[in-house]
This record gives structure tokens, C-alpha cells and sequence, in this order.
């Protein structure tokens, strides 16, 4: 296997990168499309230019996305045509049928549905347009923010959150009262039954 740091100069075209998850938290999207918005074309041209975004080459010489899912969906449905990527492995020279199960064992896959379930890799969507929203990951995304995790380097952490809230807060409350349920995320993250959670940073054991 090949591994490569270097960016790709020449833009590819959003359309063209095929995701390796199935969801995106919609609400983080539109606030990343709003920031867009907020900037000068010379600032934009800037912000594409250094945020690239992470692929994989596969056997079938496609870009498959590895992180920013959440940037490139944001891009397109803002009506940017092209990203700049970087490579981070190429894995042109692996099996199609093992290609899948590499990805899986580098965690570079997450094919888990709106319901937290797994599905099989063929059910992974074709480009970012089809990317479906999971509002516990907009909420994972939040807590985050206000500080109820940590960030963490681990492969799809967010969504170890989003699965761990989904399993406890309802979706009607999540999408009801948005602010609610970040008050009710904070109080569970601080949880002794999140600890096993990446990023955990509730309270130190008393002595």
C-alpha cells in the first residue's frame, strides 16, 4: 500500500467523491453553509485552498472520503463544484472485494444508518448529496462545542457519541428543543456511563 501526505493540486469535483459513512448531522451543515456565506469571495478562495479534503483512492481510481463529510456536503449545497483533496493512502492495487474490508479494519469506513444500525457497504451512498441526517450527530457535534467531550482523534468519535445519546434522549426531543436536549446530552456526557466514550471528561473519581 501506498501512502501519500501530498494534496492533489488539480481540483476534483464534489460530486465525484463517494462517501464512506451513511449520515451527516444536517443542523452542523447549515451552520457550516452560513459561515460560508459570511465570507468574501477572496476569503473563500483562501478557505479552499488550505481544507482540503481527505480521500482514499480505491481500485475503481474513485476518491472515497475519509473525514469532512460534513465540509464537503456543506460546499456543494452552497453550489461550489470542486475541492481540492489530499491522499491519504492509495489502494488502488487492493481486491474490490477486499477493498471494503480494509477500509473497515483502518476504521475508515462507518456504515451505520439514521438508527444507529449497521448496513452493508453497497448501502453506502454513492455521493454527498445522499447523505441522510442524523440529528443525534448534529447534537454529539453541539455537546462538543460546549465542551461536554473532549475532541479526540479517534475514527468517527462524534458518532460513538451520537449512537451513545441515541440510545437515551429521544428523537422528538432532540428535534423539538433542540437547546433541551444539549442541556439533558451535557448532564448524560458528564455520566459515569459514557466514560468508555473517546473524549469523556466528566468528573475525577472522589476520594
Amino acid at each position: 500500500m501506498t501512502t501519500k501526505r501530498e494534496p492533489i493540486l488539480k481540483p476534483v469535483r464534489i460530486l465525484s467523491l463517494r462517501p464512506t459513512q451513511m449520515t451527516v448531522g444536517l443542523r452542523e451543515v447549515k451552520d457550516k453553509r452560513q459561515r460560508w456565506r459570511g465570507h468574501k469571495d477572496k476569503k473563500r478562495a483562501e478557505l479552499l485552498g488550505t481544507h482540503m479534503i481527505p480521500v482514499v483512492v480505491g481500485p475503481d481510481g474513485r476518491n472515497y472520503v475519509i473525514d469532512h463529510h460534513h465540509l464537503a456536503r456543506a460546499l456543494h449545497d452552497e453550489g461550489e463544484k470542486e475541492v481540492l483533496v489530499s491522499v491519504v493512502a492509495d489502494l488502488t492495487m487492493v481486491d474490490k472485494k477486499a477493498f471494503w474490508i480494509v477500509l473497515d479494519n483502518r476504521r475508515w469506513v462507518y456504515p451505520y444508518d439514521v438508527k444507529g444500525e449497521r448496513r452493508d457497504y453497497r448501502d453506502l451512498p454513492k455521493d454527498v448529496t445522499g447523505l441522510k441526517d442524523d440529528p443525534f450527530r448534529s447534537l454529539a457535534g453541539e455537546l462538543r462545542r460546549v465542551g461536554g467531550f473532549a475532541k479526540d482523534t479517534t475514527p468517527f468519535s462524534e458518532f460513538l457519541w451520537a449512537d451513545f445519546l441515541r440510545r437515551r434522549l429521544s428523537r422528538k426531543i432532540v428535534e423539538a428543543d433542540f437547546a433541551k436536549a444539549v442541556e439533558q446530552a451535557l448532564s448524560l456526557g458528564k455520566s459515569k456511563d459514557a466514560i468508555y466514550l473517546p473524549g469523556w471528561c466528566g468528573p475525577a473519581d472522589e476520594d
